[in-house]
């Protein structure tokens, strides 16, 4: 078997026939995904010995077929552009063009929706083509090579594509596998998009690493999902804190047979995590009422991995993302430049080492920016308690700042999630002339409830200090959201300025 010296894949040769991922076509070795592997990087490198870093983007659905594209950029010497599947054409031709893709490696299935990358001059290669060789010998990757681009939300401006090195790629994977102990007896759903740190690095890469197996889906599926729990099909199971609101939901509306044989699986993982969003306390706790599972959360973002994270073993700290793991540092900074600045005393989070990104994609003076000697700039504002990292929100938008005071949009939102006629809730600060920022709270009510202005005001006044309640409040059918389920408050300040404009 041809080697060129990375580490993910001489792992899966090491695991050879242990079943990597179940799917809808059935159990696929680690062996055959090697072979897929090398199928794709022959078909990718045609004539050519290397790739020399030239991106390569990939719509391809989770399962095996996406991990043989993934690999077989990787030994052809390419970086892996994974696209979203919920993409509009605007958007892929402008993650296309940014990252000046010069392939597209498509599933069959996924073909039609990518015709225009001809007009783009961008050549595609459906998942079955044939190369017209298979090749013995693959190019040598270094380890600081270019490995992969990930694109930001892009929340506040046009995506920036983050760029990580198979070096860098490597130390998260390594940092997780410790923290979390994850083992070859693994068994781990993976439903979360895949263009996405969350799902790539955390779930899969992780489990594959591991010699663990992955059970691939499209999307999430609540009643299959909830079946093979029952089934004790897994032993770790990460997701959102939306999925996890709609699992307690589902689990209090089943009769009592069927919950206990879910909420039995549930109680038999050895591992559960949430993550990608801030998980309100009043869910975690609510999750260890129904299932007995204390949930782990962690932080992490696309330019850094994951950087916190609760123990494995110890405490998981309803409403704190825990302690740095192996091999990430942290330190935080006061806006006066105050470093580490004691107990409850707020500052940015700040990371290095070698899981932090390389570069923001053409974009060197973003990249400068983003550091500050030698430790990349989060944006996102922590405390820390008890030796635990709370975070308060992003500097941006969940950092509000009324009257001299410095408030933290999660803290009230999970307040605000206590009322009984909320369902969900997104609280942004807008501007005023006397306050500086007013608290503005966008909810989305329990069916058959109704909710107004001075109701919420009277009923807050009582829960959480007189400048952290709401002087604004809109009620809307959804929050907009990204693709990892995140409320993107930018729209959410916009419903308000158009309610504004209207009066």
């Amino acid at each position: 078997m041809p080697m060129n010296q990375l580490p993910m894949i001489e792992r899966a040769i090491a695991h050879g026939d242990r079943i990597a991922v179940r799917s809808a076509t059935g159990d696929h070795t680690f062996e055959s995904l090697v072979a897929e592997s090398e199928r794709i990087a022959a078909l990718l490198l045609g004539e050519n010995s290397d790739l020399g870093e030239q991106g390569i983007a990939y719509l391809v659905p989770a399962g095996e077929r996406y991990i043989a594209v993934q690999w077989g950029i990787w030994r052809a010497g390419g970086i892996a552009i994974p696209l979203s599947q919920s993409a509009t054409k605007q958007e892929l031709i402008y993650t296309l063009t940014d990252s000046e893709a010069v392939a597209v490696v498509v599933a069959n299935e996924c073909a039609d929706k990518m015709a225009f990358c001809k007009d783009l001059g961008i050549r595609v290669h459906q998942f079955d083509d044939q190369a017209d060789s298979l090749r013995i010998v693959l190019p040598n990757i270094d380890r600081k090579r270019r490995a992969m681009i990930l694109y930001t939300s892009g929340t506040t401006s046009k995506p920036k594509g983050v760029v990580t090195t198979h070096a860098c790629i490597q130390a998260q994977i390594e940092s997780l596998v410790e923290a979390w102990s994850w083992e070859s007896d693994d068994r781990i759903p993976l439903f979360l998009p895949l263009h996405h740190i969350h799902g790539i690095i955390n779930v899969m890469s992780c489990a594959l690493w591991s010699g663990g197996q992955i059970e691939a889906y499209s999307r999430f599926d609540l009643d299959v999902i909830l079946g093979r729990v029952a089934a004790n099909a897994y032993t770790v199971f990460m997701a959102v804190p939306t999925i996890y609101v709609k699992m307690i939901q589902a689990l209090e509306g089943m009769d009592h047979g069927n919950r206990e044989r879910v909420v039995e699986g549930f109680s038999k993982l050895r591992l559960m995590i949430s993550g990608s969003a801030a998980l309100p306390a009043t869910v975690h706790q609510k999750w260890t009422e129904l299932t007995g599972q204390r949930l782990l959360e962690r932080y992490g973002m696309t330019e850094i991995g994951m950087g916190l994270s609760n123990p494995y073993e110890g405490e998981r700290r309803p409403g704190a993302v825990g302690k740095p793991l192996p091999g990430v540092e942290i330190r935080l900074l006061t806006e006066a430049g105050e470093t580490n600045p004691g107990e409850g005393v707020a500052g940015e989070i700040q990371v290095r080492g070698e899981a932090v990104f390389q570069e923001y994609w053409k974009r060197p003076e973003a990249t400068e920016s983003a550091f500050v000697d030698g430790w990349f700039r989060t944006g996102d504002i922590a405390v820390v308690e008890d030796e635990y990292y709370r975070i308060m929100g992003r500097s941006s938008v969940d950092i509000i700042k009324s009257g001299g005071y410095k408030l933290s949009a999660l803290e009230i939102e999970a307040t605000l999630l206590d009322h009984p006629a909320i369902d969900q809730v997104a609280v942004v600060g807008m501007n005023d002339e006397t306050w500086g920022e007013i608290v503005a709270a966008a909810v989305v009510l329990t069916a058959g409830e109704a909710l107004d202005l001075d109701s919420l005001r009277s009923w807050a006044k009582d829960r959480v200090s007189a400048y952290k309640v709401p002087r604004q409040l809109i009620v809307v059918d959804e929050l907009a959201r990204n693709a990892m389920g995140k409320v993107t408050k930018p729209a959410v300040k916009q419903l308000f300025e158009a309610s504004e404009a209207s009066e």
